[in-house]
């Protein structure tokens, strides 16, 4: 893995967001935009009877390094709930103020050299922040 922002593990997790499409019959969906960059998504979620993530679709429009993140999110969210996906983003935010050690989310060690640069934190917190909005069944912040 190369050090720079932008590598090539980071491009391919970028276009991997294509592989999860809006989910029009979904439970939750919420649009959400961080402040700072414009970065937008709309999640859709699907839970199953135990409020656990069964299936994530979206619609991204943000850096490569906001479609990584949702890549992620997608890619190792299903079986979660609501408390382990806010205890994520936790860590992460934790992670990018240096208050904590590199997120246990799998995959987040290639978003590791996005830490230096506070400008992407919010497009990298997006898909998170609207995940617990959604299961907490509320609109995230526009």
């Amino acid at each position: 893995m190369s050090g720079a922002l932008y590598n090539r593990d980071i491009l391919a997790l970028a276009v991997g967001s294509v592989d999860f499409p809006p989910r029009e019959d979904a439970r939750h969906r919420v649009s959400a935009r961080a402040p700072l960059c414009g970065s937008a998504i709309l999640l859709d979620v699907d839970t199953d009877d135990e409020d656990r993530v069964s299936g994530i679709g979206m619609h991204v429009e943000a850096c490569a390094l906001g479609q990584a993140s949702a890549t992620l999110l997608a890619r190792h969210a299903a079986g979660r709930n609501l408390a382990e996906i806010r205890a994520a983003r936790s860590a992460i935010a934790s992670w990018f103020a240096g208050e904590g050690g590199l997120p246990e989310w799998p995959g987040f060690d290639l978003l590791a050299a996005a830490r230096d640069y506070p400008a992407r934190h919010g497009a990298i917190l997006l898909p998170f922040d609207a995940a617990v909005a959604a299961l907490e069944g509320q609109a995230a912040p526009a």
